[in-house]
């Protein structure tokens, strides 16, 4: 199948199952709620050797946060409960509650399940914390410096979708990382998604082929140095080479961020072919094939 004169391939994403906890960060201006979304969700591109998966999913409107400010919604994504629990803890203890003018929401209004974060965070409160009401939520208002630091009881999380993605190929280094751009700039406006590198310039595999201690190693099939050394699956005229991994709430908005990066990434002139990372099953039990995308 070709969109604009780009090959996309008749292959699948390999995706596979994980937590999410959506977590909505509030604050006096965009400013410093992005810049403690930043920090919170820091050091968590894959669980390969990080501690979690996490991004920035979007910005929110003051007609949607519970205190009437602007706001953002973090993911923070991790395969076992207890483990996305402290990943919760501390990523929201050290990175957000020292932010000047953040509260914090959960971000899941429908979520089945919750970990009381809230209430584990307001012992910071050294006893002086005390139990509020913001538009209905019961959450802890922990006295600060600066004046009150505001978090609710409980964060909610759901079982989501990991390892969502699709590979850039293009003619020149500079015509993929643009395509790879405008895919997750377009990914941007999907609700309920984050991209936690969000660009990849070094695409892995599972395992090694040599180094039997790695977890995971260079895909030397998409490297184009390696075009004439090894079993490529890159065309000869591929220079350029990126991928964008994408985490969801749900199979069906893991879906459409691929859908949508898709589109956007054809626009880009020297695009040369679109595909995904597989791998057997080793991975995950979700496939998301291309071409249905577009049914």
């Amino acid at each position: 199948m070709k969109i604009n004169g780009v090959f996309i391939e008749d292959t699948f994403a390999e995706a596979f199952d994980i937590k999410i906890s959506r977590v909505l960060i509030t604050a006096y201006d965009y400013e410093w709620a992005l810049a403690s979304a930043r920090e919170a969700t820091g050091f968590a591109t894959s669980i390969i050797m990080c501690p979690a998966e996490a991004g920035i999913d979007r910005l929110a409107k003051q007609s949607e946060t519970p205190d009437g400010r602007v706001g953002v919604f973090i993911m923070i994504c991790h395969p076992d409960e207890s483990k996305l629990e402290k990943q919760l803890l501390a990523r929201i203890g050290q990175c957000i509650l020292p932010a000047p003018t953040t509260a914090v929401f959960n971000g899941l209004s429908n979520a089945k399940k919750h970990f009381r974060i809230g209430y584990k965070i307001k012992f910071f409160g050294d006893g002086f914390e005390e139990e509020v009401e913001v538009n209905g939520r019961r959450c802890w208002k922990i006295p600060t410096m600066e004046g009150d630091f505001i978090i609710e009881d409980s964060i909610g999380y759901t079982d989501g979708i990991a390892g969502g993605n699709i590979i850039i190929m293009a003619e020149t280094q500079a015509s993929a990382l643009m395509a790879a751009k405008a895919a997750v700039d377009a990914i941007s406006n999907v609700d309920g998604v984050i991209t936690p590198f969000p660009i990849v310039a070094s695409g892995s595999k599972i395992g090694s082929n040599r180094y039997k201690f790695l977890k995971a190693s260079t895909n030397e099939r998409f490297c184009p140095g390696l075009i004439d050394r090894v079993d490529s699956e890159l065309p000869s005229n591929v220079r350029g080479v990126y991928e964008i991994v994408i985490n969801g709430i749900c199979l069906d908005v893991v879906r459409e961020a691929m859908r949508v990066a898709i589109l956007s990434a054809v626009k880009i002139p020297g695009v040369v072919k679109i595909t995904s990372a597989n791998f057997e099953g080793k991975l995950g039990k979700h496939r998301i094939w291309l071409n249905e995308l577009f049914e």
